[in-house]
């Protein structure tokens, strides 16, 4: 009997929706028990900040240059290389955290996790945009992003049941060897086996930079994603600690924000999937969200946030407001043509995420450190610029919604 490779709810979107949820698992994990891990290896109260920023900027790093290998190796070598060897180099490197004794290794072992974690959602959009009609693969890639998000929310409540944050990281670890298993009949993307023959140059990253029209497309296909790590890095992520300036004394534990924040954003990343389709567009349903963003962001600072109740609902409803992430990678991989799809794909969103430590700069060492602003103000400015920067180049993005995927690039030209 023939596989119907129509369907939203097909193999290959239900084994890139798992892979996904275990990706978030191990990403997210080290923010949920950053303090107790960090207490368990020595680090004192005075060092937490430090170690923290240090170990979350290498991860960040990570994502960053695996970005770069596993896109290039995507569109060389195919979308399931990189779905196997992603898997099984973070399931490697998260087994391993657990069982770290000292910041440095810490940090090496987020670092190499992070090369690993960088491949896994680029790929699985890939494949899913290439396999579905363009008419369902924003809400089969909303659905791969949403069910994946929940990961983060598995990860929370693994460490509140366990209290055990070294065997968290080593069920992380197993659950990605686990997913090898189900990635075996996974078929490859039929368009990227037809791109093999044909003559052009597959997973070229300097064609982003070498031709002008395809470098304001890729500019631009980062910079919408920026409000979703500004939000989590610095808004939820800090929640405490802002709401200490904001309303005083609070018993807001980070990681319940962060749980918080991520079921809003795996119910928002399957809203807009199906926003996306009613609007039959990409880039209304974008500047709707954008919307509720500025709004959810007014009340985080606003005097109605005055409870820790109240902070972890704003949590919840800018983790929401956010949930554009399915949207905007599936965006990215729209713009370009099947020999660049995978490199755009997974170097796009790690982009996003390599650009948190320079946000971090602007709102911990420019503002706070340099200006010697306050945490709040420094926040709000910070939330501004990225909030002006993303609506302008989502202004100038191209709607993708009902384009044709079957096409390639080449130095001068698109060729169908």
């Amino acid at each position: 009997m023939k596989r119907d490779n129509s369907s939203v709810f097909n193999l290959t979107v239900v084994v890139a929706a798992l892979g996904y949820f275990v990706d978030i698992y191990d990403l997210l994990l080290f923010t949920i028990v950053r303090e107790p891990s960090l207490r368990g290896i020595g680090v004192t109260d005075a060092g937490m900040l430090d170690a923290s920023t240090r170990i979350i900027n290498w991860q960040m790093v990570g994502l960053l240059i695996g970005g770069i290998i596993w896109g290039v190796m995507g569109d060389r070598k195919g979308r399931l290389s990189v779905l196997f060897g992603s898997i099984l180099l973070y399931s490697v490197a998260n087994f391993l955290t657990g069982y770290v004794q000292t910041t440095n290794q810490y940090a090496m072992a987020r670092f190499i996790a992070g090369i690993g974690l960088a491949g896994e959602l680029g790929a699985g959009i890939t494949l899913v945009s290439e396999l579905l009609p363009k008419n369902k693969r924003g809400v089969g890639t909303s659905l791969v992003a949403g069910i994946g998000l929940f990961g983060a929310v598995f990860a929370y409540f693994v460490y509140k049941t366990s209290g055990d944050w070294r065997l968290c990281y080593k069920i992380g670890g197993g659950l990605g060897i686990l997913l090898l298993l189900l990635r075996i009949s996974v078929a490859e993307s039929g368009m990227f086996h037809s791109v093999k023959e044909r003559n052009v140059s597959r997973g070229n990253l300097l064609m982003f930079f070498n031709n002008a029209t395809r470098f304001r497309k890729y500019l631009l296909a980062v910079l919408i994603g920026l409000p979703t790590w500004f939000v989590i890095g610095i808004l939820v992520n800090l929640s405490n600690r802002f709401a200490t300036a904001l309303y005083g004394p609070n018993a807001i534990d980070s990681g319940a924000s962060i749980m918080y924040a991520y079921v809003g954003i795996a119910l928002g990343d399957i809203t807009i999937g199906l926003v996306s389709q009613w609007f039959k567009s990409r880039k209304k349903a974008l500047f709707l969200f954008y919307t509720m963003t500025v709004v959810s962001g007014i009340v985080y600072f606003s005097p109605l946030n005055h409870s820790d109740t109240i902070m972890y609902a704003v949590c919840g409803a800018l983790g929401f407001s956010t949930g554009f992430w399915a949207i905007f990678v599936t965006m990215g991989a729209e713009q370009f043509g099947t020999n660049l799809r995978a490199t755009a794909a997974t170097t796009i969103p790690n982009m996003v995420r390599g650009a948190l430590p320079l946000i971090n700069m602007l709102f911990k060492d420019f503002f706070q450190g340099s200006l010697q602003w306050g945490i709040v103000q420094s926040a709000i400015v910070t939330g501004c610029l990225v909030m002006a920067i993303t609506l302008v180049s989502a202004w100038f993005t191209e709607e993708t919604f009902h384009k044709d995927l079957d096409y390639v690039e080449t130095e001068g030209e698109v060729i169908p």
